[in-house]
């Protein structure tokens, strides 16, 4: 904020003395000398002024851009009489997008519950599931990630849960691998399992995308073994993949559905998980039974109620379906031009992983494309893969300047890794 008066020097100093020592000193060490100021659109700015299009977008937080000038108006129009509201009584806001959420989302899905955040729906989710069924067992898939709240982080990759020492009893909570029907069919034969969870497209695991009949054909045995199917669509949905819910492209309507970070807008935590009626039955019987305090902020749900309407025009859909179009090609022209390390790319929509021949080779890109005034990030669990999440309302001309800046990225990062390679 412009009252507070720090130089960038100041302010790394104090993220290292005050907030978080190691993940500040290791985006140092990665050469990602960066410190958040003025943003607009795609685009942000280092506090030395240096400019970046946004690639990662916060896992589709900023789906709509940064600071969205209709989001901006609509939250400040709604601050003339809302606050957070009380989180006890109905409220104008809440029903108000509780209805719209289950008229967005697919086959019977009714209530919604809200959160402040994506871990928080999760755990919500998997609370729901557990109360329907009575049974304890979850299972998910290896490499995932949920977040970081308390059931959430039991469910993911150890790489989250190990530090913190939560990881779930593997007797209930048990991992399969992903596009595995086998694995999950005997996960599942026990009839004990009170959930399986899916990230459409896990995105943590660098995108892999799940076989054309597999998800379809994990809902088909939750359904034979009389557990819930949960879609986790924090990433993957509000158009993401040119559908409101990428779960919908594979055929699939799931009981429970989770949608967070770009419910926001980038400007208002909130988040939302929705529920058909037998996985809701607790709001039926106790519903003080799970409370949260800033779950459905009234003003939370007013952002949420203009993100819902932007990203269902028409012609937002239709942009994201010519971008999706548009950049494959220009990706394929780039990838063609440097076969031996930009192998391929997993896409769907604007959801989409640029794999590359080098175990770290999505680092090398990073480091390279942030020289390039690009903002993408690694996917974690596979630092090969390159996660580029562009947004949905880009233009041709953002497209343009951006596999332009993309191709001069990535070959830079070929000569990087092909010299290390000589000097290893």
């Amino acid at each position: 904020m412009k009252h507070i008066n720090m130089t960038k020097d100041m302010v790394i100093d104090k993220s290292i003395r005050w907030w978080n020592p190691h993940k500040t000193e290791n985006w140092q060490e990665l050469g990602v000398d960066l410190v958040m100021d003025k943003r607009e659109g795609y685009y942000f700015y280092d506090m030395d002024g240096k400019q970046l299009m946004n690639l990662h977008l916060n896992g589709g937080t900023y789906n709509l851009g940064h600071r969205n000038p209709e989001i901006i108006a609509s939250l400040k129009e709604g601050l003339q009489s809302y606050d957070i509201g009380n989180h006890h009584f109905p409220s104008v806001m809440r029903a108000e997008l509780a209805e719209k959420l289950a008229k967005a989302c697919p086959g019977e899905l009714k209530y919604s519950i809200f959160s402040s955040g994506g871990g928080e729906a999760i755990d919500v989710a998997i609370k729901c599931a557990k109360y329907a069924t009575k049974r304890r067992k979850v299972v998910s898939i290896e490499h995932c990630y949920h977040g970081h709240t308390g059931i959430a982080v039991a469910l993911g990759d150890h790489r989250f849960s190990e530090p913190f020492l939560s990881r779930g009893d593997p007797n209930v909570y048990i991992h399969v691998p992903f596009n595995d029907i086998n694995a999950m069919e005997k996960a599942l034969a026990g009839n004990d399992i009170a959930c399986v969870i899916i990230e459409t497209i896990p995105a943590t695991y660098g995108f892999p995308m799940p076989d054309v009949t597999y998800l379809k054909q994990v809902k088909a045995l939750c359904e034979q073994y009389d557990t819930l199917f949960i879609a986790d669509e924090v990433q993957t949905g509000l158009m993401r993949t040119g559908s409101m819910w990428a779960i919908t492209k594979y055929g699939v309507e799931p009981h429970i559905l989770v949608t967070a970070k770009g419910l926001s807008g980038g400007i208002y935590p909130i988040a939302a998980t929705v529920v058909n009626e037998k996985a809701g039955q607790w709001l039926l019987e106790d519903g003080k039974a799970h409370m949260s305090t800033f779950g459905g902020s009234e003003l939370g749900c007013l952002v949420a109620l203009k993100v819902l309407e932007i990203t269902a025009r028409e012609d937002v859909q239709e942009n994201v379906a010519f971008i999706s179009d548009y950049l494959a090609k220009g990706l394929e022209a780039i990838r063609q031009k440097l076969p031996d390390f930009f192998v391929g790319v997993r896409q769907n929509g604007l959801v989409m992983g640029l794999e590359f021949d080098h175990p770290e080779g999505a680092k090398y890109v990073m480091k390279c494309l942030y020289d390039h005034g690009v903002w993408a990030i690694y996917s974690m669990l596979d630092p090969s893969v390159l996660q580029f999440k562009p947004g949905l309302l880009c233009d041709v001309a953002f497209c343009d300047e951006l596999l332009a800046r993309l191709e001069k990225g990535i070959e830079q990062a070929f000569a990087h890794v092909k010299a290390d390679q000589s000097v290893g």
